[in-house]
């Protein structure tokens, strides 16, 4: 008879513990520890390991690929966050917050994959077929080779899977799943950490590719355990305000293409819509108004250049500790560079309020904005407009310099093609090709960029 054993787990981290703790030795959360039992085989209850297909050992240049190990999705956007599109038998996880449109975003690629000859299996353990039928009319998805299956129980969905074989499975969600194995609820980290281990058994077994959503925290990070983003082949982040159009998919961790890509989505009213070119969705219209403290930074998500707008609002505050808020970027950094301008620049802000924010919602991490935040706050505090022509890039260092980026080629061209006439860039960034319809002006110092980028008339 096989032994029951309980034991308790905390559901943010996964630390096991044998008996209850009210807070995480790990990760440090209260009161997250959740009891959990499991069966252990006794001895003569273990079944003997039988190895089915035991493949040989086979040289790397002896192992032959085609071109349907991976298939695209048929939307760019997606196929280039994934690489080129999906590996046949790869497992891939999809979070995002609440609303943020991973269910439509899956159903809609279920539908083009089908349209185009792919059979594919939604297996919804969180709608109603029904439900999901709605949803497929909103978004237009008419195909015969899609299959729509509610289900989860883990055994259950196994045997659909054997069964019907198909091309892609599209899991929604993992927290919903529950194995009769684990005698805990569904979205717990045994749970959770089981029916992954199953899912990615199935794929490895048949050669089918499945695609997983996972719900995520209040902080934002991924549901379950960590060990789940270990185990599947690509982490996909879906990120975006659901209450703003624009949704942004990132690749977190990817076996098979560039971690780094993203792909620019808006929200509408009949699905999501692939953005071609990004720039255009947070850069309107260079005719605008132009007010003091407002620049435009040329950042790199990825392989591609973006023109995002940045602004910044200095204004005297009556209480003795001022406000420093940023939206968009990460605000130790502001700090940084106030500190930077203060010591180099002689700018003191030490009794204003500082906002800085981007616009359209976009999340900048990388350092090649240092030199837009720094001329947004400048021409704000002094009341001077920026040129609305010249697109600004370059990191700052702490002794004032302007150091070298990435990319600047790209950056340069992309510029170029949204109409911008100047772009200033660190001198110190060689330029390999002759790029004709905007002037590069090179810079050493912060000093040396806030003279050469005012307005001109």
């Amino acid at each position: 008879m096989a032994k029951v054993k309980s034991k308790y787990v905390c559901q943010q981290c996964g630390y096991e513990s044998a008996g209850y703790l009210g807070k995480c030795p790990e990760c440090g959360s209260w009161g997250s520890f959740v009891e959990e039992i499991t069966k252990q085989p006794t001895a003569n209850e273990r079944k003997v390991i039988t190895i089915m297909d035991d493949t040989p050992p086979m040289k790397i240049n002896d192992i032959v690929t085609n071109s349907e190990t991976r298939f695209g999705t048929n939307i760019s956007e997606f196929d280039r966050v994934l690489g080129g599109g999906i590996v046949q038998g790869s497992v891939i996880l999809i979070a995002g917050d609440p609303g943020i449109g991973k269910s439509t975003l899956l159903l809609q690629t279920g539908g083009t994959l089908s349209a185009h000859g792919r059979k594919i299996l939604y297996i919804s353990a969180e709608e109603s077929l029904s439900q999901i039928k709605l949803r497929a009319e909103r978004l237009k998805v008419n195909a015969d080779n899609l299959y729509i299956y509610s289900q989860t129980n883990l055994d259950a969905i196994r045997r659909r899977i054997e069964e019907s074989k198909p091309d892609l499975v599209i899991i929604d969600s993992i927290q919903a799943i529950y194995s009769d194995d684990i005698q805990s609820s569904a979205g717990s980290v045994s749970q959770i950490k089981e029916c992954c281990n199953s899912l990615i058994n199935i794929a490895k077994t048949l050669n089918i590719a499945i695609i997983v959503i996972g719900h995520v925290t209040k902080e934002g990070n991924i549901a379950g355990p960590k060990v789940l983003e270990h185990m599947v082949d690509a982490v996909i982040q879906f990120e975006g305000d659901k209450y703003k159009s624009h949704r942004i998919l990132r690749s977190i961790k990817n076996r098979f293409g560039n971690t780094s890509e993203v792909g620019i989505f808006e929200m509408e009213e009949n699905g999501l819509r692939e953005i071609t070119n990004p720039s255009e969705l947070f850069i309107k219209d260079l005719d605008s108004i132009q007010a003091p403290g407002s620049v435009t930074i040329v950042t790199n998500e990825g392989s591609r250049p973006l023109l995002v707008e940045i602004q910044a609002l200095v204004g005297t505050t009556p209480y003795p500790t001022p406000r420093r808020i940023a939206n968009g970027v990460d605000t130790g950094r502001v700090h940084q560079i106030l500190a930077v301008l203060e010591k180099r620049v002689g700018l003191n802000l030490s009794k204003q309020d500082v906002y800085v924010n981007v616009i359209g919602g976009m999340d900048i991490t990388e350092t090649a904005a240092d030199l837009g935040i720094a001329l947004a706050i400048t021409t704000c505090a002094r009341d001077i407009i920026m040129d609305k022509f010249t697109a600004i890039v370059g990191e700052i260092g702490l002794s004032g310099e302007i150091r070298p980026v990435s990319n600047i080629e790209k950056r340069i061209i992309e510029a170029q093609k949204l109409g911008f006439k100047r772009i200033i860039i660190p001198q110190s960034n060689p330029i390999n090709k002759d790029i004709q319809g905007i002037e590069v002006i090179k810079v050493k110092t912060i000093l040396d960029a806030f003279n050469k980028g005012l307005t001109r008339e």
